[in-house]
């Protein structure tokens, strides 16, 4: 198993939500992470890595855009062990606004989905067919989530 990256620097909760609101308005566009042209749920989280950290800590592999993915029959959690590879696990799933929230959208299906929690009731994230978007993490995001992580260094 590996270990969650250490850095010597301290980051704000304040830079990784203000990093995150830099992507508002930038165009979905599936596997991709270019601030202002186009990234999906994960290039979000990557592009907000890329801004505190300098590089990505691993390539991500291909992954389908469906969130309605029913034929996974519990096999591998890719973007939920990319996370925990990479980020602090939170046991509860609490969260602090500044954390990386990880959703399961179908219950018999794989984690396929991310965001930046921004407030207790708020997250960002990269919505298919629109943008990186503000949304209200309403009931129907909460009982989805499956995993909330903290960005290494994370005060």
């Amino acid at each position: 198993m590996s270990k969650v990256p250490s850095f010597s620097a301290t980051i704000s909760r304040i830079q990784i939500i203000d990093a995150a609101r830099g992507w508002l308005g930038t165009p979905y566009v599936h596997q991709a992470s270019a601030k202002g042209a186009g990234c999906d749920c994960l290039g979000l989280i990557r592009g907000v890595w890329r801004e505190l950290y300098g590089g990505e800590p691993e390539a991500p592999p291909a992954y389908t855009p469906d969130w309605n993915e029913r034929h996974w029959r519990g096999g591998e959690e890719k973007l939920l062990g990319a996370a925990r590879r990479n980020m602090r696990a939170r046991g509860d799933l609490a969260f602090e606004p500044g954390d990386a929230l990880v959703f399961r959208v179908c219950a018999d299906g794989p984690a396929k989905h991310c965001g930046v929690a921004i407030a207790p009731d708020r997250f960002i994230h990269a919505y298919a067919g629109r943008a990186v978007i503000e949304s209200w993490l309403s009931r129907w995001w909460r009982e989805r989530l499956a995993g909330a992580f903290i960005f290494p260094g994370a005060e």
